[in-house]
């Protein structure tokens, strides 16, 4: 089912979001050479229970993955894209690490993604990855307008991916986001324009692009949840969660 919120439901979602950009932005600051992935998700933790959040994560058990996530944070680093579950591992200078956090706030969830070189250190390759997902970020947003349809965004996140010469996996995408994570409209990150679910005002969904350097192709980890590039080609991935909204799309999880 897709709900459809009021303006006043959205303006109780806008802490969700503000908390999500805030706790994206404390661990990307703590994400330097030598610091454990688990140390990332253990500063996630805290600031879930300081806040009085509930975590998205931690109990999470689709039937894509071989457990509960046990985890509260996504820490996907190099050729992991998506699902990365946190483990014994200290970043090094020159790791692409990918961060993505959805946390409840007073029933209301929000979800985001951001990517980055750890340490600054960026490659001409790395550099073009992320500068396209954002790219993309930023397309899919602005083709969010009421009047539009999923395609439009689908079409817009795709064009901007294949004009930079990347290949588009279809499995994974953006979805509506509520009082759960998870939910309809499936945003594919490819589309035809004017196609799929009317966007309407009080929608709000996450927009998801992610793209690999050199494949379209996915493999899960023997983790059970971590999703890689099947060649191992590095990977990037941006998300915002965002609300239809009469006056145009509004991103909830805007950082500083």
């Amino acid at each position: 089912m897709i709900d459809l919120r009021t303006p006043s439901e959205i303006e109780a979602m806008r802490p969700a979001g503000r908390f999500v950009a805030s706790v994206l932005d404390a661990t990307r600051a703590a994400a330097e050479p030598g610091v454990n992935l688990l140390e990332i998700d253990a500063l996630a933790h805290r600031m879930i229970n300081a806040r009085g959040a509930e975590s998205c994560y931690i109990d999470y058990h689709p039937s894509f993955g071989a457990s509960p996530f046990g985890k509260v944070i996504c820490t996907s680093v190099n050729d992991a894209v998506l699902h990365g579950l946190p483990h014994d591992y200290r970043l090094q200078r020159g790791d692409l690490l990918t961060l993505d956090f959805a946390a409840s706030v007073d029933g209301w969830v929000s979800d985001s993604a951001v990517s980055f070189v750890v340490g600054g250190d960026e490659t001409p390759g790395d550099a073009k990855l992320i500068a396209t997902v954002e790219e993309a970020l930023a397309a899919g947003i602005a083709a969010a307008q009421a009047g539009n349809r999923v395609g439009d965004i689908s079409s817009a996140i795709g064009t901007v991916a294949h004009r930079a010469g990347y290949g588009v996996n279809l499995q994974f995408g953006g979805h509506g986001v509520g009082t759960e994570m998870h939910g309809d409209p499936h945003i594919a990150n490819d589309g035809r324009p004017g196609r799929g679910f009317p966007l309407k005002p009080g929608l709000v969904i996450a927009i998801e692009p992610w793209l690999m350097a050199t494949t379209d192709e996915i493999y899960t980890d023997a983790d059970g949840w971590t999703l890689r590039s099947k060649d191992g080609s590095r990977t990037a991935h941006a998300e915002h969660t965002v609300a239809i909204t009469e006056d145009g799309p509004l991103v909830l999880t805007a950082r500083d």
